[in-house]
């Protein structure tokens, strides 16, 4: 058990924690949430022992382990993977070349029936037994079981650390931790370099783990899949609920009512009080009680409330000239690298209006197909873009491409046109730049800052092809929540490079899947996607072993295979009649407005007798039982296409 007691960080007068109090137990998974700024890396890294607090205390067993991931490391090169990975085990290495060291002794002696050999002998076993307990003999088979599971294969285990990119050495660090087997993982932003699939293995490893964990991740779907409580930073304050983050979001929602109640009930004691003092602050009859009520507000314990952005930022992308049918087209493209073949004989067609997730292994293809589709990079075979296809770009190295001389505002606003240019710092303050921030140099902002503002200018150009490289590593919670509601009312195309299954989650139709140099597409959102992959593997775990895995059914709910065209029709009509019943809905809720204000108007007295406006009434009315009409038609018409998606 870890007791993290009345712990305070103060950074020159303000308080970032105030005496703050909470205790780790086994098999704990606790989620650590709150704004940006809050606190939550400073909270991790002081239970690490990294930081020092201002007050309080962490207190642990001496003989409890800590694994800490921060969020950028120093990363030094020189051995190979393996040789890296095998670092995690120096402990228990040592203790093998010790064992060995006194097994040769123990050969080389003749002194048989003597006190020392006996000694020895007993010194042997009692390291064995140690070397078993941590679990010695089976080492190099965790270390490679990790390692896959994070994404590497065998081949890679031989190669140098220095060959490979900041975010695969960022899972080699998060391997030798997971290799260490502490009481205690703090895990910070632990999915910002992982695929999908390397996701899901962390997930399963995290659940089945006997310690406990701390986190802190904006990867909803990972919180609730690990999490089984979560502590919110607010305020200096901590708030602790035996939940996951999504039962989190709505116990949070009872308690901030509750807390709004008192803090309006105290705010109406604290006016009545001031009131009272004022009224009869210079009246020698009430001159006891004015001390009283005086002293009393001295003493009151003032409630806080996180402020909170309740509005509901709609942002929509401006005006675009429509593309072509077909939008990105490929035909036996392949992509090397000197002697490194990438992508193989690549075909691929992206039509008008779909939205499509690339997903895969790192260091499948996924950002080269990209930059290939962009122009950056040259293939052999074709690939051709559509008629009138404007493209616009997000990766991390966008950001280095904006004008390091100017404002975050200025940025924006040279780039703004229209009614959005009202709206600026509202689109800022969504995507955490608030205050001054706004009028920072870019020169001055962090690489995460500049990520975020290269994302809201791309944003705001006006193109019919987005490709968006890993959009949501730098988003919290409700700045991913503004960009998946502006993409899923973009009418234009979307190419996605993304793991964050939340995100992508009602967004995209179609899946493109990397590996082994191909591509393989998909039709379907990615839950169809991932559901389907693990009917996949274990078909091919059948076909591998002959051997049925246990407690496994797969239902066969359509024994009739539709063929690609059909799928594909589905879809599209699919996705027809969905934004069809949008407008029809948004018409309604359009002219059921008119129709009220119509009524407000026909009922003042000097509008009693506006045959004009009669008829303007009559006209609203008409049209909503005829909107509503159609809303059901379509409807129905969605839920006959609905029907026969059986995939």
């Amino acid at each position: 058990m870890i007791s993290v007691d009345q712990l305070t960080v103060s950074f020159g007068g303000f308080d970032l924690f105030k005496k703050i109090s909470f205790l780790v137990t086994p098999k704990d998974r606790i989620g650590l949430v709150g704004k940006n700024g809050a606190g939550k890396s400073t909270l991790l890294k002081i239970i690490a022992g990294v930081q020092e607090a201002t007050s309080g205390n962490v207190v642990m067993p001496k003989s409890s382990t800590i694994g800490y991931l921060p969020q950028q490391m120093k990363l030094t090169d020189g051995r190979t993977v393996r040789e890296e990975a095998l670092t995690a085990f120096e402990s228990i290495r040592s203790l093998e070349r010790e064992i060995a060291q006194m097994n040769d002794e123990l050969a080389s002696r003749e002194d048989y029936e003597s006190e020392a050999y006996m000694a020895l002998i007993n010194k042997v076993t009692e390291k064995q037994e140690r070397f078993a307990i941590l679990g010695g003999g089976n080492y190099e088979a965790d270390l490679e079981k990790t390692l896959l599971g994070l994404g590497f294969v065998r081949s890679d285990l031989s190669r140098p650390t220095s060959e490979f990119s900041g975010g695969w050495r960022m899972r080699i660090e998060l391997a030798k931790i997971l290799l260490r087997k502490p009481d205690l993982f703090l895990l910070d932003e632990p999915t910002n370099h992982l695929d999908i699939e390397s996701i899901q293995w962390l997930e399963n490893f995290l659940k089945d783990y006997n310690g406990s964990v701390i986190l802190v991740s904006h990867d909803k779907a990972f919180l609730d899949n690990v999490t089984n409580r979560t502590v919110e930073i607010s305020l200096g304050k901590i708030y602790d609920y035996k939940a996951n983050y999504t039962k989190y979001v709505e116990l949070r929602k009872e308690r901030r009512e509750q807390q709004m109640a008192a803090y309006r009930n105290q705010q109406k004691m604290i006016e009545e009080t001031e009131d009272f003092i004022e009224r009869f602050r210079y009246k020698a009859t009430k001159a006891v009680q004015v001390q009283s009520r005086i002293k009393q507000l001295e003493k009151l314990d003032r409630i806080e409330v996180d402020e909170e952005d309740n509005s509901r930022l709609s942002m929509k992308f401006p005006p675009a000239p429509r593309s072509g049918t077909v939008v990105v087209e490929a035909k036996e493209m392949s992509k090397s690298y000197d002697d490194l073949l990438v992508l193989d004989d690549i075909d691929a067609t992206i039509e008008r209006g779909e939205k499509v997730a690339f997903v895969g292994k790192n260091g499948e293809g996924k950002t080269t197909l990209a930059r290939i589709i962009m122009g950056e990079l040259e293939c052999d075979g074709t690939m051709k873009l559509g008629h009138n296809v404007k493209i616009g770009y997000f990766a991390q190295n966008q950001a280095d491409l904006l004008d390091e001389n100017i404002t975050v505002f200025d940025t924006i606003d040279k780039v703004a046109v229209g009614d959005i240019r009202l709206k600026i710092r509202d689109i800022l303050g969504a995507f955490m730049f608030s205050g001054e921030a706004v009028d920072k140099k870019v020169k001055v902002l962090s690489g995460g800052e500049r990520s975020r503002l290269a994302m809201i200018r791309m944003l705001l150009e006006p193109v019919n092809l987005l490709v968006l490289d890993e959009p949501t590593n730098h988003l919290d919670m409700r700045s991913k929540e503004v960009l998946k509601q502006a993409l899923v009312d973009f009418e234009g195309t979307i190419i996605l490079v993304s793991h964050d299954r939340e995100f992508l989650d009602g967004l995209v139709d179609k899946i493109y899947e990397f590996g082994n140099k191909k591509v393989k597409e998909h039709l379907g959102g990615i839950y169809d996607f991932l559901k389907k992959k693990r009917v996949e593997n274990l078909k091919e775990l059948e076909r591998n072993t002959n051997v049925k895995p246990e407690k496994v059914e797969v239902k066969q709910e359509n024994t009739t295979e539709l063929s690609y065209q059909e799928k594909k029709e589905i879809n599209k009509m699919i996705s027809r009649f969905e934004k069809d019943v949008k407008k029809s809905e948004e018409e309604i809720a359009r002219l059921e407005l008119k129709v009220e204000e119509l009524e407000a108007e026909l009922a003042k007295p000097e509008n009693g007798a506006n045959a004009g406006m009669f008829a303007e009434y009559d006209q609203a009315k008409n049209g909503v039982e005829e909107q509503m009409m159609k809303w059901e038609e379509l409807n129905e018409q969605l839920e006959e296409w609905s029907a026969k998606k059986t995939w």
